[in-house]
């Protein structure tokens, strides 16, 4: 792939190569969040099932998975810089398939907890910071239609990965479908990734001058994000945010499967991440005209109204409302941060911030499924720890609208 004029980009038009790389990184968020984030709410209730491990035990090896991740996610613009998108991509996605082929072999719980570490470096090369940094590379003027597009593609992981694990789990048994899975994703996208991935355009070096921002160093720009407030407020709102979204996701096939049973159990989880398609669309058609803030506070707030209701009810058709309600903002609140950094600070730094926002959110949120693990086996049921996520839910929607940096 030939490298573009920097004068003759157009990234409005249809016959830019950039749209060519927003499929591919909608393949790769499918990938990434099928196997990697959606999959845990699969790979929990199986292994309780297989191995009759403790939830507790399982969900604390998903905090290693999303810790360990956010220790590397906060250097992948500078791994992207020294190798290349493409690259970093590959060695994702490879890690992504072995360890899937590994999850399936396990005998004890710590080999659990290494495999999933493995899992968390293909979860690192797959999901927010590679994605939106790669996309980063091609886009300027349209980088949050990008990603907005782009990272429908993680929604389609749980819409279609979730079903289909526990579908091939079913056909193939636990061990079989983790081989099929992984045999099925490096098939598709090592090809891809080879194929339409090439060098990025040139960006005309006076374009950064127009900001009037000097050129400073990685660690400088991350060093003066962690002392400015209005950085750290977004970053904790979020944080605290996705604690309680990921802590439920994680959990919800166990939480549902004695209530409506393991098919649909998998069939809310699919209507949950259908309806993060149908908000992240809906919200991407009129982002631009509104205060994204407030927007993510109402997504908060919107998210601890529908755990209340999963906490209240046992009617199905209620439970199918509630878990839909919930999706809607969670396709959002993946892409709100990435926006919000874009609008709100310094545009020359944008890959490094959306990777700093996303490893620090990663680190708090890593915990969210070992405590919310932890305190369903010390209370004996989940309306401890969902209360617990919606308390989270509305301290992030405060918060959020604390502090706003001086040029927003």
């Amino acid at each position: 792939m030939t490298t573009a004029d920097p004068h003759t980009i157009d990234e409005s038009s249809i016959r830019y190569v950039g749209w060519r790389i927003v499929a591919v990184c909608f393949l790769v968020a499918t990938v990434g969040w099928g196997l990697g984030f959606y999959g845990q709410s699969v790979y929990l209730a199986e292994l309780r099932r297989v191995h009759g491990w403790p939830a507790s035990w399982i969900s604390a090896a998903t905090t290693v998975f999303y810790l360990t991740g956010a220790l590397l996610v906060a250097f992948i613009s500078d791994a992207m810089r020294v190798f290349g998108a493409r690259n970093c991509l590959i060695a994702g996605v490879a890690c992504l398939g072995l360890a899937t082929i590994l999850l399936g072999q396990i005998h004890a719980v710590w080999q659990l907890y290494a495999v999933n570490m493995l899992l968390a470096c293909g979860w690192a090369g797959t999901s927010l910071g590679a994605i939106t940094n790669t996309l980063g590379m091609w886009f300027d003027r349209r980088r949050g239609m990008a990603i907005s597009l782009a990272l429908n593609g993680a929604s389609c992981g749980g819409i279609v990965g979730v079903p289909l694990l526990v579908g091939a789990i079913g056909q193939f048994g636990f061990s079989g479908a983790m081989i099929v899975a992984a045999a099925t994703v490096m098939l598709l996208l090592v090809p891809v990734l080879l194929l339409f991935v090439g060098r990025p355009p040139r960006r005309d070096p006076a374009a950064g001058a127009a900001h009037g921002v000097a050129e400073v160093s990685a660690s400088r720009i991350r060093a003066a994000a962690l002392r400015d407030a209005a950085f750290l407020a977004l970053t904790v709102a979020f944080a605290l945010a996705l604690f309680a979204q990921v802590g439920l996701i994680v959990h919800l096939i166990a939480f549902l499967d004695p209530v409506l049973g393991r098919e649909h159990a998998a069939m809310a989880v699919s209507l949950l991440t259908a309806m993060a398609v149908v908000g992240r669309l809906l919200l991407s058609a009129v982002i631009d005209r509104l205060d994204q803030r407030l927007t993510s506070a109402v997504s908060f707030a919107s998210q601890a109204l529908a755990l209340g209701i999963l906490i209240l009810s046992r009617n199905e058709a209620v439970i199918f409302l509630a878990c839909a309600v919930f999706g809607f903002s969670v396709g959002n609140l993946i892409t709100l941060p990435a926006l919000i950094v874009q609008r709100e600070f310094d545009p020359r730094a944008f890959g490094i911030l959306v990777s700093l926002i996303t490893a620090v959110s990663q680190i708090f949120y890593s915990f969210g499924p070992g405590v919310v693990g932890v305190l369903r086996d010390l209370s004996g049921s989940y309306t401890l720890p969902f209360g617990f996520c919606i308390v989270l839910e509305l301290g992030a929607a405060v918060l959020i609208m604390a502090r706003r940096p001086s040029r927003a």
